[in-house]
């Protein structure tokens, strides 16, 4: 005789946990630019235009993770402010929260340390650039934050 799963169960072929990944980006601001960095080859979304940031390691509060990231990336001490906007996009199995904090202040000029390309660029041209499709779809939102 089986026995029925009982009220609120799931089986595994009916219900997967997405795997989700906290991510941080910075918005660092130079008089009417923003700095934007080329992914590098060799890595996901390679060739693409993105801000500066990354992962959220266990243990790190997201303001900690920017620090750090920036620290690696671009070879700048920043003091992180506040969060600007967070959003959230699907790449297959994989759904990725994106918190973009703006960052007014810095120590030491950025470097070429992960990116292929560095550039200041205008607010309004990002949109022109290939970005990953998680910053696309929050496009107009990202531009009002940005103007």
């Amino acid at each position: 005789m089986a026995i029925a799963p009982g009220p609120g169960s799931q089986t595994p072929q009916t219900h997967r946990r997405p795997h989700w990944i906290p991510v941080v980006t910075a918005l660092i601001r130079q008089g009417d630019q923003i700095l934007v960095g080329q992914r590098p080859p060799g890595h996901t979304l390679a060739g693409q235009w993105e801000f500066p940031g990354g992962k959220i390691e266990k243990g790190e509060s997201p303001e900690m993770a920017l620090k750090r990231e920036l620290s690696e990336e671009l070879g700048i001490e920043a003091e992180i402010g506040d969060l600007k906007l967070a959003a959230s996009h699907t790449y297959g199995d994989t759904c990725i929260l994106i918190l973009f904090y703006d960052v007014s202040f810095w120590k030491g000029e950025p470097k070429l340390q992960h990116h292929t390309e560095l550039r200041w660029i205008h607010p309004d041209e990002f949109q022109n650039l290939a970005v990953p499709e998680a910053n696309r779809r929050v496009m107009d939102r990202l531009l009002k934050v940005l103007r």
